[in-house]
């Protein structure tokens, strides 16, 4: 089991911009993807960008462009870098570790963006 722990929600104006970390009980590199999801409030939760342990990222079309996950060079936390935020990105949002079947979850962390 991997534990993981969320930072970095807030709230922002609409345009604006947020980073969200993910610190990991264990290394980055050796767990298979690491990824964040978000959930607002009576919608599923889904997707919103994924990193493979070999460096290959994923996005929700709804985010291309506007945001990136990143991992730093110690290997234990990941980034969720949250730009031209819009109020349809208002969500908690959970980071996901996926390693050989198992599967881990945040706390979440709330994000709020405003019009």
């Amino acid at each position: 089991q991997v534990r993981l722990v969320e930072s970095g929600g807030g709230l922002v104006q609409a345009g604006g911009s947020l980073r969200l970390s993910c610190v990991s009980s264990r290394s980055i590199f050796s767990i298979n993807a690491v990824g964040w999801y978000r959930q607002a409030p009576g919608k599923q939760r889904e997707l919103v960008a994924i990193i493979s342990n070999g460096g290959n990222t994923n996005y929700a079309d709804s985010v291309k462009g506007r945001f990136t996950i990143s991992r730093d060079n110690a290997g234990n936390t990941v980034y969720l870098q949250m730009n031209s935020l819009k109020p349809e990105d208002t969500a908690v949002y959970y980071c996901h570790a996926y390693n050989f079947g198992m599967n881990s979850w945040g706390q979440g962390t709330q994000v709020t963006v405003s019009s």
